[in-house]
């Protein structure tokens, strides 16, 4: 039966949600007007806004796809789930795909011309993994941590001793599957370019991952804010709702993605920046903001389970649907079959950014996630920041290298500790059956 905002539980504001979702529909506003109407405005402004566009967008998107889980089945909802968990990061690597691939038609491999070469700026082709590294980095480096953070914390306020987070059973098949992409993954940055090959391997990926886990039985989703407020309406006007914010929401991602992707790149030539650490860090703030959120509030009410997992689950999403289909939108734009195109720059941060996932791979193999090693995953996402304050400029750059050999010597020695669990991971994640792994 649905209930009414009277029934609701005590944690829901049904005023508070609805001023959230009234934010969210406000920051979209400015990045709308300025693509519709095209007002000439300076670069920065214009990437603040097309910005804010596609942050209240995202979290839309987020609320919108955690309350459709009450109204379609399993499959479909694993499929839909996961296109929109990595829309607000596809759009704009699409684009910059798109970009990479424009430049390569015209002037070859360089994907620029002679002249933006001697003024230093950054490729198109750089510029097309440049979210995806970020992305993937700041899902775990911040994210995976904030969650073991803040449920340490609140277990600390209960005055109960916490030592970390453990994953049920089930979740062995999102990590296995993590672990499969990871692995593959970690070969990319010995090549001279992603190709359709390599596109088609992480797709195949994807699609076993969406089989195996559409099996999964279907459970109440654990809705918290503004989704849990929505999912309180009646049938008929929860789907209207939710259809209406899916198709506002990636109508305005699919607006402004462009915009905000060519104005970051303009403002960071303005003010001198590079423009590969604008698109890597300040893409993806904009993106995985909601998630992030949403997952903090599940930490925040010590629901553990819903909160990494989750996480783990979009890092499976970005590590093979995301990163799959960038060589499909550059051969495309390219008219060719030539896979996306790496310079040293890339393979180092592709080598660091799979480093970090083996790593952090290796810390979940035994599904959980301790407090020491929730700070390990922190302190080694800035380290490279660090160091690339306090090196040498003759040697900016290589600290990239340098956190990856610490990433991957790391996760050697947490495998042969627990050199058994891995196997497990896998003979659970691939073959034991959903009613067994539920068992527990």
């Amino acid at each position: 039966m649905t209930t009414t905002d009277e029934d609701l539980d005590e944690d829901v504001h049904p005023g508070r949600q609805r001023l959230s979702l009234l934010i969210a529909f406000a920051a979209t506003v400015p990045g709308i007007v300025l693509a519709v109407g095209s007002p000439q405005l300076t670069h920065w402004l214009e990437a603040l806004l097309f910005g804010l566009a596609i942050v209240g967008s995202a979290f839309l998107l987020s609320w919108a796809a955690e309350v459709a889980q009450l109204d379609i089945s399993a499959g479909l909802a694993i499929a839909v789930l996961a296109f929109i968990a990595v829309l607000p990061e596809y759009a704009v690597d699409f684009v910059l795909a798109l970009d990479g691939g424009h430049g390569y038609k015209a002037h070859g491999a360089l994907c620029q011309s002679p002249a933006a070469v001697r003024a230093g700026e950054d490729s198109p082709c750089s510029l097309a993994l440049a979210n995806m590294t970020g992305a993937n980095r700041l899902l775990i480096g911040i994210g995976w941590s904030l969650v073991a953070f803040i449920a340490w914390r609140q277990w600390k306020k209960r005055g109960q001793r916490h030592e970390g987070i453990q994953l049920d059973r089930s979740h062995s098949v999102e990590l296995s599957y993590l672990a499969v992409a990871t692995f593959y993954s970690i070969t990319l940055p010995l090549k001279r370019s992603i190709t359709l090959i390599d596109a088609a391997i992480l797709v195949t990926i994807f699609v076993m991952y969406t089989v195996r886990i559409s099996k999964a039985p279907a459970e109440e989703p654990h809705l918290v804010g503004p989704a849990q407020w929505l999912g309180s309406f009646r049938t008929a006007r929860r789907r209207t709702v939710v259809l209406v914010l899916f198709f506002f929401a990636a109508g305005v991602i699919l607006l402004v993605a462009e915009n905000f992707a060519h104005a970051l790149v303009a403002t960071g030539r303005e003010f001198g920046i590079s423009e590969f650490l604008l698109i890597q860090w300040l893409a993806p703030l904009a993106s995985e903001a909601p998630e992030l959120l949403v997952a903090g509030l599940y930490a925040w009410r010590l629901n553990t389970q819903a909160g990494l997992g989750t996480l783990v689950s979009s890092k499976v999403n970005q590590w093979t649907l995301l990163v799959g289909t960038l060589p499909i939108a550059f051969a495309i734009a390219s008219g060719s079959t030539h896979g996306l195109p790496l310079a040293p720059r890339q393979r180092e941060e592709l080598l660091l950014t799979a480093a970090q996932s083996v790593f952090a791979l290796a810390v979940l193999v035994n599904r959980s996630l301790s407090n020491r090693e929730a700070l390990g995953l922190f302190s080694l996402f800035w380290a490279q920041f660090i160091l690339g304050a306090i090196v040498p400029a003759q040697w900016h750059g290589k600290e990239r290298v340098v956190v990856s050999v610490v990433y991957l010597a790391l996760a050697v020695r947490t495998f042969l500790v627990d050199r058994h669990a891995l196997p497990r991971l896998f003979r659970d994640g691939f073959r034991t059956p959903y009613a067994r792994l539920q068992e527990e």
